[in-house]
């Protein structure tokens, strides 16, 4: 009866042991793999995370107010004229323009 124990202790003992190992090596392949992604990403640049919140939500839904009507002016007066003159004087105005405007529209109180 006890060498009987002896001998299955002996095998939960071996497979702990393959556990164990197994772990330890998936462990340390976690960790080289882990250590090439930090390396690679220090080459790269960093993430500029845009501002959050009540401002910065209006301002983004402004200046993308702005950009939709000056690309609608810029279509209409390509779609309206013969040619490629009038359209890019009209991008041009419309880059100039583009500031005034802005401010013409969500003035600041």
């Amino acid at each position: 009866m006890s060498k009987e124990r002896a001998r299955r202790r002996e095998a939960r003992m071996r497979e702990q042991a393959l556990l164990t190992a197994a772990r330890a090596s998936e462990a340390e392949r976690r960790e080289r793999r882990t250590a090439r992604r930090r390396a690679l990403a220090s080459w790269l640049p960093q993430r500029r995370r845009r501002p959050t919140g009540i401002l910065a939500e209006r301002d983004r839904r402004q200046r993308g107010t702005t950009v939709a009507l000056l690309v609608l002016v810029n279509v209409l007066v390509a779609l309206l004229t013969d040619g490629w003159a009038w359209p890019a004087l009209s991008l041009v105005v419309t880059l100039l323009a583009a500031p005034v405007l802005h401010t013409l529209l969500f003035r600041r109180s």
